[in-house]
């Protein structure tokens, strides 16, 4: 099991100034603090992401959003290295985001990159290129802290209950399961696992014909029995006996699964964050997306063409995460690392 120090669960790094990143305090903003934005911008495998937002009760309104699908993993399982086109991507949706913290007048911020840029060999060269490029400081986090940035960004709408609660977040080149307490509401890690098996990673690691019918359900089985593999120690950990379940997921594959229940025409964050689905119906969905062509799921509002090719591998994850706990329901967050980061920020803000 593995041992969190007592300031992890709420979600705090160890030293709460110089975090990379973390800009000083705008002139003037101590004088108006009820004003101060935060922002923080999350790196991932696939996707590079930015909120801009201030305090606003137990939450936050949104100034600026960014997100944008840059696939900074692509070919990393296979080489090893971030291909040129790869940091070309992620690099032109940094500087995007670099404009808009110049632009709002952040009065902190932080951004971080994860698993793509941890297993990497030319990831450290990467960060020191985009310090370089867009002025960003970029701190590469610990799967650890990632996990912990997740819960603390999304624990508000684990559903009330006595047992555990199970926090997963299927990201690009990575998951991350957490298993939880919530004693008077706020979260307790009682034990975390990371696999090196995102969207992105176990994609390219499953590769076979998507042009046959026969394939597609060899190759999903497949998939699940990788993931379920890297499960199983954590898995053997599980309380057997738990009674309550609760299950959440934070990431693109949970928020596109529950768009697909739904039957949504377009994606609508206020229609799925905060959602509670029947995992039955997940099951079904993943079911049926994993038997259809690249061509066919690519016609699917809230899959389309970007995600067509990477949804599978999130069904299998999915599905391998219902397997060691079958919960009745699985809650949906549209939240996560960077909500983890904001709350972090005022935190951090508020000691000073």
């Amino acid at each position: 099991m593995a041992n969190f120090p007592a300031h992890a669960a709420a979600g705090l790094p160890r030293s709460p100034r110089g975090e990379g990143g973390s800009q000083s305090p705008a002139r003037g903003a101590g004088r108006f603090p009820h004003r101060r934005s935060y922002a923080a911008l999350d790196l991932g495998t696939n996707n590079c992401r930015m909120l801009i937002a201030r305090p606003e009760g137990d939450g936050f309104m949104i100034i600026d959003a960014f997100s944008r699908i840059v696939r900074l993993g692509e070919g990393l399982a296979a080489t090893g290295t971030l291909s040129d086109a790869a940091m070309d991507r992620a690099l032109s949706a940094l500087a995007i985001c670099a404009a808009k913290l110049a632009r709002r007048n952040v009065h902190l911020s932080r951004s971080v990159a994860t698993e793509a840029c941890r297993r990497a060999n030319n990831g450290a060269a990467f960060i020191d290129r985009i310090k370089c490029e867009t002025g960003l400081v970029m701190d590469v986090i610990s799967a650890e802290e990632e996990a912990r940035l997740a819960v603390m960004g999304c624990h508000r709408l684990i559903e009330p209950g006595a047992g555990p609660a199970l926090v997963f977040d299927i990201g690009g080149g990575s998951t991350e399961l957490i298993l939880i307490e919530t004693p008077g509401g706020q979260p307790r890690i009682l034990d975390w696992l990371s696999v090196p098996w995102g969207v992105v990673s176990l994609s390219e690691s499953v590769r076979h014909d998507d042009t046959d019918p026969v394939e597609r359900a060899a190759a999903y089985d497949r998939m699940m029995a990788q993931v379920a593999e890297s499960f199983a120690d954590f898995a053997a950990r599980l309380p057997a006996k738990a009674r309550d379940r609760r299950l959440l997921g934070t990431s693109g594959t949970v928020t596109t699964l529950a768009s697909v229940h739904l039957g949504l025409p377009s994606y609508d964050r206020k229609m799925v964050d905060g959602l509670h689905v029947p995992s039955a119906s997940f099951r079904e969905i993943s079911a049926n997306i994993a038997g259809m062509s690249m061509a066919d799921r690519a016609k699917l509002p809230c899959i389309g063409s970007e995600r067509a090719d990477l949804v599978v591998a999130g069904c299998a994850i999915l599905d391998a995460i219902l397997d060691i706990w079958p919960a009745d329901r699985v809650g949906v967050a549209d939240r996560g690392i960077r909500e983890g980061i904001l709350r972090q920020l005022v935190q951090m803000d508020g000691k000073r």
